[in-house]
């Protein structure tokens, strides 16, 4: 057989058997987020070239998506304590070379020239493949409620969660791991029992946490949403975010100002307003139908990630499908519902809308591993284990 005639029949292979619709909907809501982004950084005091850093993202990302769907998910899980040291030392680098927004002490990038990686981004994927590795081993030895078994799952995420705060202070990154352990352990047979006990720990270790473990900024960003008075007097920095985002949303009406025509957005009155808030952006600029178009194309990804996973006859392939539908749930509520001036401003992108390329090519590389599931079901009788 010749090269091109290996190509196409690979071609034909992933047309017939990837989960196209996903990629589908990547692409559009990526080329979506790059109209919105556009609109928003041409009247911004910005370095340049984010539409250029988003494209090349997505196209990196497609690349990603397509390799992933021709790499056995079985193949990788065995790899997992590979993939587990992998993230520790990359996580770790930011402590040499770290480099972020210093007014808030983070140190969450890499950066090469223009180019920014966030680690704590990246690593998402091969968290959820452990944990699901983790669940599934578990399960086939018939030990998933046993103690020691929730303790080495609590163990390898408080180690990576205690990476990420420690060495980038990214406290927000670090919370959607929670999200997605919380979702996983429950799909995958956690008995509430355990679920109780912990909530009850962890309220009775809030008054620590809180004392001595957050910041002064940190409490303050958990208290604005409750606490009107602790908008900035002056109308400037973090606190003033969702006041400024919540009216431009309003004013936005229902088709919205049009593409640079949002007051607010275009006068660079909500900071990160490309990234963290680019759903207000959306709000002023396309008003509700834009907002709603948002929020179905990822509730449709999310959706069609579960399907997969459902389908998939491999409680494996399950569980990966719904981590990955779990990244995407604590990212899209978070950073929905920040911007709707409900939730703490923690510094979460809106998946394949925000501005970043590591977020785009994370939310790819993910929906490629959901892809791959689809196109290699086992037989029914791991349905199961």
């Amino acid at each position: 057989m010749t090269t091109v005639a290996a190509f196409f029949k690979a071609a034909l292979r992933f047309f017939r058997d990837a989960d196209v619709l996903l990629l589908v909907l990547s692409i559009i809501s990526t080329v979506f987020g790059i109209i919105l982004i556009s609109s928003v950084v041409r009247n911004l005091d910005t370095e340049g070239g984010e539409i250029n850093v988003q494209i090349g993202a997505m196209i990196i990302g497609i690349v990603l998506f397509i390799l992933f769907s021709y790499i056995d998910i079985d193949i990788i899980a065995d790899k997992s304590r590979i993939l587990f040291l992998f993230s520790l030392l990359f996580i770790s680098t930011l402590l040499l070379w770290g480099t972020g927004d210093k007014e808030v002490g983070q140190t969450a990038w890499l950066r090469f020239g223009n180019i920014g990686v966030q680690p704590a981004e990246i690593t998402k994927v091969p968290f959820i493949i452990i944990i699901a590795r983790m669940i599934v081993s578990f399960r086939e030895r018939k030990a998933l409620n046993s103690f020691i078994s929730l303790l080495q799952i609590l163990v390898v995420f408080a180690i990576m969660f205690g990476f990420i705060v420690i060495a980038s202070q990214d406290v927000g990154s670090a919370i959607i791991y929670f999200g997605i352990l919380i979702i996983m352990m429950y799909t995958g047979g956690i008995k509430l029992r355990w679920f109780a006990l912990g909530a009850a720990i962890l309220t009775a270790m809030t008054p620590l946490i809180w004392d001595k473990l957050l910041t002064e900024r940190h409490r303050n960003l958990i208290r604005a949403p409750f606490v009107p008075e602790l908008v900035d007097p002056d109308r400037t920095g973090v606190l003033w975010q969702p006041t400024q985002s919540v009216e431009a949303i309003a004013t936005g009406g229902f088709t919205g100002q049009g593409l640079g025509n949002g007051r607010l957005t275009q006068a660079g009155l909500i900071h990160a307003q490309h990234t963290d808030f680019i759903f207000s952006a959306a709000g002023e600029e396309v008003g509700f139908v834009g907002c709603m178009a948002i929020v179905i194309l990822l509730v449709a990804m999310i959706i069609r990630c579960i399907y997969v996973g459902i389908k998939s006859n491999n409680p494996l392939g399950m569980l990966v499908c719904i981590g990955v539908a779990a990244m995407l749930i604590t990212h899209m509520i978070e950073n929905i519902g920040m911007a709707l001036g409900y939730l703490p401003v923690i510094g979460i992108t809106l998946p394949f809308f925000s501005y970043g390329g590591s977020s785009i090519v994370t939310c790819f590389a993910a929906l490629g591993l959901v892809s791959g599931i689809k196109m290699r079901p086992k037989p029914m009788r791991f349905r199961n284990l």
